[in-house]
């Protein structure tokens, strides 16, 4: 079970991009409202999630958890106990966590990517406390993804399929999905 976190602001490519990705690879992906299951992305464009952050059960079927970038999305992931508690308990049980564009600085500011390489949005390199910034548009450090940004959003699910699944799935979805130049 992976579960991709939606707030209101959230940047669309860098949810739904993944979430595509990781459905063609197989993966159970729930998409989850934070605040309720109709969730208004940073372009302005309504997404009916598949739950809500309340409703989540965190247990051994949890592989991993994704949190978008985008503005005000990032803070209201941020803010929220439940993708906290979601956060935590990836972090406490050796899940994979996936984040994207400002989203990583959830993740620094909780001292997760003391030691670890990691990359975001551009601007927001101060907030990824204790990490050594990458220089590619996708990192993998132990259980830590991270990515630039919209631009790098299906090479970041591919990413994700290659941590949970295999370098050939990804690869295979990368040929299917017509990806192969990147």
């Amino acid at each position: 079970m992976i579960y991709v976190f939606l707030a209101q602001g959230f940047e669309e490519t860098e949810a739904i991009a993944p979430v595509d990705i990781l459905r063609r690879s197989g993966k159970e992906v729930v998409t989850v409202g934070v605040g309720d299951n109709i969730i208004v992305g940073s372009h302005k464009i309504p997404v009916v999630a598949d739950t809500i952050a309340e409703e989540i059960v965190l247990d051994d079927n949890l592989e991993m958890i994704v949190l978008p970038g985008g503005m005000p999305g990032t803070l209201n992931l941020e803010k929220n106990s439940c993708v906290q508690q979601a956060i935590d308990f990836c972090h406490k049980n050796n899940r994979f966590i996936g984040a994207i564009c400002a989203a990583p600085s959830i993740l620094g500011h909780k001292g997760l990517l003391k030691g670890k390489t990691a990359v975001c949005y551009e601007g927001f390199e101060n907030e990824l406390e204790g990490a050594e910034l990458g220089s590619n548009y996708v990192e993998a450090d132990g259980k830590i993804i991270t990515a630039r940004g919209a631009g790098v959003a299906v090479d970041f699910g591919l990413k994700l399929v290659e941590v949970l699944c295999s370098a050939e799935e990804s690869q295979r979805l990368r040929k299917a999905i017509l990806c192969e130049n990147a």
